[in-house]
């Protein structure tokens, strides 16, 4: 018979605090330079560890760059997959793009992540797009193909409605510079959310495009 396996040991409070400074540590060196540009040295130098130290944490870059990624999705999908099919649609709706926006807007070097690694052909979160993330997508777009039936929403395509929710919130931090370029600064977060809002849930129950 096998052996059974050991349980793994429980991390530490400081341990789990210096995985997240790494964490974080390494979101910033990534977002800037990219997975190939960024070095373990360059992180170890921003969250104040010896580079021997940090290795104890993740034994390689690919771990620690990994690690930053699975993060950043599960942040980034809990809002999409709380949407409550039972709930007032534009307040779902509301809320979501809300906290896409709240997100961009507090963790912009995230977005930049994300979006240098989908350039790059998705080397790292391939096979999580193909698989988790499109079963997510497909029983989201579900939930706002019933708000249609039901009359609730006018009639659209859910997918696409998703991936426009993402373009257009992740837009102010992708594209932050292009932004600030053209509002003579960083723009105010109310007013962006005002705008999004209406721009993407305006018309929703009546509207129709021409």
């Amino acid at each position: 018979m096998p052996k059974p396996q050991a349980k793994p040991e429980r991390k530490t409070r400081i341990q789990s605090q210096n995985e997240q400074i790494i964490l974080d540590a390494a979101l910033e060196v990534f977002s800037a330079y990219g997975y190939r540009g960024g070095t373990i040295d360059q992180i170890a130098a921003r969250c104040g560890l010896s580079k021997p130290n940090l290795l104890y944490y993740f034994r390689r870059k690919d771990d620690i760059y990994e690690a930053v990624l699975e993060r950043t999705l599960a942040d980034w999908l809990e809002p999409l997959r709380t949407l409550d099919a039972a709930a007032d649609p534009v307040s779902e709706l509301t809320r979501y793009i809300s906290a896409k926006l709240d997100m961009t807007f507090e963790r912009p070097a995230a977005s930049r992540l994300f979006a240098n690694e989908i350039l790059h052909g998705a080397p790292h979160v391939g096979k999580f797009l193909k698989g988790p993330l499109k079963d997510l997508v497909e029983a989201k777009a579900l939930v706002l193909r019933r708000w249609v039936a039901e009359g609730r929403l006018r009639p659209l395509d859910p997918v696409h409605f998703i991936f426009a929710i993402w373009a257009v919130t992740q837009h102010y931090a992708d594209f932050a510079a292009q932004v600030e370029a053209i509002t003579d600064g960083p723009p105010d977060r109310e007013r962006v959310r005002r705008a999004v809002l209406d721009i993407l849930l305006c018309g929703l129950n009546n509207a129709k495009p021409a």
